[in-house]
């Protein structure tokens, strides 16, 4: 068995359902720590992160960003084996978090051993950077972690996240950004009544329907490089007490907005909220910015990773800002650029999650490889 599959059992074994690392990153640290690295443990509240470093402070510093948690795994008997049981069928390694993103974590493991061995003087720094809140809350995780590194002077030139992005094959796609996401809880206070006597009460439903469906039909914008439009989408309507024949007092909606980077969560608030005044509304909006867009643009980190991935498919990936988030875009407003590069994310948080032996065995040299084009002169 190869070492990168050895290692991703062993990390599957351990259930690190979010918030809990359940030791995943202490036993990484310590295999980094032998090959030379500095570690950091970073723990906020529940979640673990681990910071570990190799080289001088001299830039550029290159980013290995990963998760150790993983979703729950639903009913067990819904598996074909248990989910923290990791077995081989068909040349196909099953467990909870082979693909979401333990098999990502352990290649870069491996890459960074094989590199810092390879060249033990090497320019810049290299590092690994892992949460146990990706697949959570994201507060005590990277979010977190950015603001002490912004707080100390961090700097982060380049990003590498192993988060599943292949679509078909292992390298057919690289993520070079990803849209911004923006919630929000509307509340319309109304007054409740009885239906009979509409000129007693005032309906929230009735007040509120033409801001939303202002809000709704609008276009955003047209897009911006390999961004779609911005899209504002309503995801839950709640009103009334069940009866028929009352005027409710109080509607809640929730809504959430994926948008690229023409605009900022600030600029998006005040859009909205100028549309919920302008209809008259007595209103109420929480709104949870769940993080801005980022997009790397032309330059040394896509070129690598395009020249690396192409030379494993076969073909130039397609270069995508699609997908819903990630844990970049904590580290993008770093000053970092940043790209995705994963397996294949067709069983992610699945029953029978699960990804190629082949692909996790290739994926050390992928990662290596993009390491040396970077930090090799």
């Amino acid at each position: 068995m190869s070492d990168v599959v050895d290692l991703t059992r062993q990390l599957i074994a351990r259930p690190s359902i979010t918030p809990d690392d359940a030791g995943c990153q202490a036993f990484v640290a310590e295999r980094l720590a032998r090959a030379g690295f500095a570690c950091e443990h970073l723990r906020f509240g529940e979640v673990d992160n681990l910071w570990a470093t190799h080289g001088g402070s001299d830039a550029p510093t290159l980013v290995l960003l990963g998760h150790t948690d993983v979703v729950p795994p639903g009913p067990s008997e819904a598996w074909a084996s248990d989910p923290f049981d990791p077995v081989i069928r068909d040349g196909v390694l099953y467990g909870r978090g082979a693909a979401d993103m333990k098999g990502s974590v352990a290649a870069f493991v491996i890459a960074l051993e094989r590199f810092v061995a390879a060249h033990p003087a090497h320019a810049g720094r290299v590092a690994l950077l892992l949460t146990s809140d990706e697949e959570g809350d994201a507060i005590d995780g990277v979010r977190r972690v950015a603001e002490v590194f912004r707080a100390r002077g961090e700097r982060i030139d380049w990003c590498m996240t192993g988060e599943p992005s292949s679509t078909a094959v292992l390298g057919d796609l690289l993520r070079v950004g990803r849209r911004g996401t923006l919630s929000a809880t509307l509340t319309v206070r109304g007054i409740q009544g009885h239906v009979a006597y509409p000129e007693k009460a005032r309906n929230p439903i009735h007040q509120a329907l033409p801001a939303l469906a202002a809000l709704t039909a609008r276009r955003w914008d047209d897009g911006f490089e390999t961004f779609p439009p911005t899209s504002l989408q309503v995801s839950n309507i709640h009103a009334g007490t069940g009866a028929n024949n009352v005027i409710p007092g109080e509607l809640q909606v929730l809504f959430n907005l994926r948008f690229n980077p023409l605009w900022t969560a600030a600029r998006l608030e005040a859009e909205c909220e100028a549309v919920l005044r302008a209809h008259e509304l007595d209103y109420e909006v929480r709104w949870h910015r769940g993080g801005e867009p980022f997009h790397t643009p032309e330059g040394p980190l896509r070129e690598a990773a395009r020249a690396v991935l192409g030379a494993h498919a076969g073909a130039p990936p397609e270069e995508s800002t699609g997908g819903g988030t990630s844990d970049a875009r904590f580290i993008a407003p770093l000053g970092a650029q940043c790209i995705e590069i994963g397996p294949v994310n067709a069983s992610i948080h699945k029953v029978d999650e699960h990804v190629r032996v082949a692909d996790l065995q290739a994926l050390p040299g992928l990662y290596l490889a993009l390491v040396e084009r970077l930090l090799v002169r």
